[in-house]
């Protein structure tokens, strides 16, 4: 049996990475992971962990615009990805991207909920 779905992080787009780091951790007392840079195309993000566990994924990419990114949920496997992908576009759900590995180790699907807020699916 898969795990109960819960919320993996909070993404934002920024429009200055380093200074939207700095700020989380003077004022949050944010841990930061390593910066990430995508070797396919002009996109930098980085996670930043609160004591509580809550993640916050701030991303920087020329042409975007300051403002909360998306909402990730983890069902908790692959498997349990995909059969939920399936599930959602057999049932009409707008798939956004197919299940996939990013490439910062992600595995993930994007899907479009009935309002049209993007939702990671992880694993």
């Amino acid at each position: 049996m898969d795990p109960l779905p819960r919320i993996d992080h909070a993404a934002a787009w920024v429009s200055d990475l380093k200074r939207a780091r700095a700020f989380y951790e003077r004022w949050f007392n944010a841990s930061a992971g390593p910066m990430y840079s995508s070797s396919t195309r002009d996109f930098k993000s980085c996670f930043l962990s609160l004591d509580s566990g809550a993640r916050l994924e701030l991303m920087a990419s020329p042409g975007e615009s300051p403002r909360p990114a998306h909402l990730a949920v983890s069902v908790g496997s692959r498997e349990a990805v995909n059969r939920l992908v399936e599930d959602m576009e057999a049932a009409g759900v707008r798939i956004i991207s197919p299940p996939r590995l990013t490439g910062d180790g992600y595995y993930e699907a994007v899907i479009a909920d009935s309002e049209g807020n993007l939702l990671e699916i992880t694993g």
